[in-house]
């Protein structure tokens, strides 16, 4: 059972919505007791401690108290060193934010997951050209493999041969890339893809192409239907 208070736990705020009048419910990700939901009571007045705090890609030590599902804030200080992000890079965060909330399971610790965005949000930042795409795919690729679901990108799974760059595969989520035709099942990707995915290079046009539609494919299987609406909104703005 979680400890009855805790204080300066490094966190960052995913996501915040009103509660009763005052008060706000804040979703964070912090990073030796995971993804929480705290009650800040009285965040929405003018002149609350809390008001300017609860933001989302801030690096913040939080303070709470409370046993059940939802707890109560009672301290947020900000801790700098991030750079702010805006434009595209700020879309990209809420994606990044928005898949913690949708993947990750309440008070499961995930500290290697918590440094890895925490350095993503830093990437995001200061994105050199054709970067954005690369750093959404490491990210997707690290969350999926710290909550138990690593794609397997470097070799067959029927016969554990290793991927051939010319072959043309199907990938199977929970599976592994098949050689030849899918008859339908599968993801169609490339060998080139999958090994430069396995590298995390994104170089290639077509490999930024195919990792994305085979990353969206697997993010869909384990999020059972729910649906990404930051996904829906870069997709709207990339091609206008």
């Amino acid at each position: 059972m979680a400890q009855a208070r805790i204080d300066n736990e490094p966190g960052f705020v995913l996501h915040s919505y009103p509660f009763r009048e005052t008060s706000l419910v804040v979703e964070v990700f912090t990073r030796q007791h995971g993804r929480m939901a705290l009650v800040a009571r009285g965040a929405r007045r003018p002149r609350s401690a809390l008001r300017g705090q609860v933001q989302p890609f801030t690096p913040l030590l939080l303070s709470w108290f409370g046993k059940g599902e939802v707890r109560t804030l009672h301290g947020a200080e900000w801790q700098g060193g991030l750079a702010p992000l805006s434009g595209m890079p700020l879309l990209c965060g809420f994606y990044l934010n928005e898949l913690l909330l949708k993947l990750l399971a309440r008070d499961d610790p995930h500290e290697a997951l918590f440094d890895y965005y925490q350095a993503t949000l830093g990437e995001l930042s200061q994105p050199a050209d054709n970067s954005l795409e690369r750093i959404l795919r490491r990210f997707e690729r690290h969350l999926l493999s710290e909550i138990g679901y690593a794609a397997t990108f470097h070799e067959e799974a029927e016969t554990a041969q290793p991927v051939r760059e010319e072959q043309a595969y199907y990938f199977v989520p929970e599976r592994g890339p098949y050689a030849g035709k899918s008859g339908g099942i599968g993801i169609p990707v490339s060998g080139r893809t999958l090994l430069d995915m396995d590298q995390d290079r994104f170089d290639s046009p077509s490999t930024r192409a195919e990792a994305k539609q085979l990353m969206r494919a697997l993010i869909n299987h384990h999020l059972g239907g729910k649906p990404l609406y930051t996904r829906q909104m870069l997709k709207e703005l990339i091609e206008k």
